[in-house]
């Protein structure tokens, strides 16, 4: 099934764009290299889309991808309804079969820029981006950016359906849902996550401990323990060294500084302990590391 087909809109929208490739084109791209894992079937822009919905009792073979920029509208996904509003993305895993629909608010129509792929790797993907049966909408971080890479998508395929355009717009589409899911882990600004991160990068060469920097951001230290797990999968202080280990890998191939010198930048005055934890990290020693060819 394609978003241009069965609105309950009987035309278009002013200003629409739509495409849809045909389906023994998308058959033969799903049986050759790259595009087996991801292809584009449609893609468009739906301005101020009043009164336009999609019902599909029978799921889809696609998965649906839809960033409303403007206005609201809603989506139902296996019975349970949920709201879509401003700087909101939808997305519907493809063939399992669970019916949906989705649709444009009456007060104020949504706006949307969407596209619908096929693909071995769709799914993996779209669990990335955080979504599941009871969380089909997420939260955009930067919305221009994301419209621009569907309004890439739509304009290749606006050209033509080759096989090569087919493998463009698939690298294309995998960029759009590996920045829906690395969106996701970034902290919002403001937040306790995002206020503490930049403490920690303002502080390379310094020390910090968990109950100091959880009364700077204003949480408890289990909770911010909890968000930096879930965030980058390891603690406060594992984040904090990763960051003096980032600090001390550019100063090795930059400057000339000492062993020593590095650590002192990075706030570790022990050589020694600086030389462990280096090669903790990276297998080497700083002066091996240092000795590398790199580029």
């Amino acid at each position: 099934m394609t978003e241009g087909a069965g609105l309950e809109r009987a035309t278009g929208f002013q200003n629409q764009r739509l495409v849809v490739v045909p389906r023994p084109l998308v058959a033969e791209a799903l049986t050759r290299p790259i595009t087996r894992r991801l292809v584009v079937t449609d893609a468009g822009v739906f301005p101020a889309a009043e009164a336009h919905g999609r019902y599909r009792p029978q799921g889809a073979e696609e998965t649906i991808v839809i960033l409303c920029v403007a206005g609201t509208g809603w989506v139902e996904v296996a019975g349970s309804p949920y709201d879509v509003g401003n700087s909101t993305a939808v997305v519907i895993p493809g063939g399992k079969g669970e019916a949906h629909a989705y649709g444009a608010s009456g007060e104020d129509p949504w706006t949307i820029w969407w596209c619908h792929v096929r693909g071995s790797d769709a799914a993996e993907l779209v669990e990335e981006c955080g979504v599941h049966p009871g969380r089909p909408v997420i939260p955009l971080v930067a919305v221009d950016r994301l419209t621009a890479m569907l309004d890439e998508i739509i304009t290749a395929l606006e050209q033509d359906q080759s096989p090569a355009r087919l493998v463009a717009t698939a690298g294309m589409a995998w960029k759009l849902l590996t920045t829906l899911a690395v969106d996701r882990r970034l902290p919002e600004q403001g937040t306790p996550l995002q206020q503490a991160m930049k403490f920690l990068e303002d502080r390379v060469d310094g020390a910090i401990r968990l109950p100091e920097l959880a009364k700077v951001v204003g949480v408890s230290s289990s909770q911010l323990s909890k968000l930096f797990r879930e965030a980058t999968g390891g603690g406060v202080l594992a984040h904090h060294t990763a960051l003096k280990m980032a600090r001390a890998r550019l100063l090795l191939d930059t400057t000339d500084l000492t062993m020593a010198e590095v650590g002192r930048e990075i706030g570790l005055n022990d050589q020694f302990y600086f030389s462990r934890q280096f090669r903790r990290m990276h297998g080497v020693s700083p002066s091996t590391y240092r000795a590398e060819r790199k580029g």
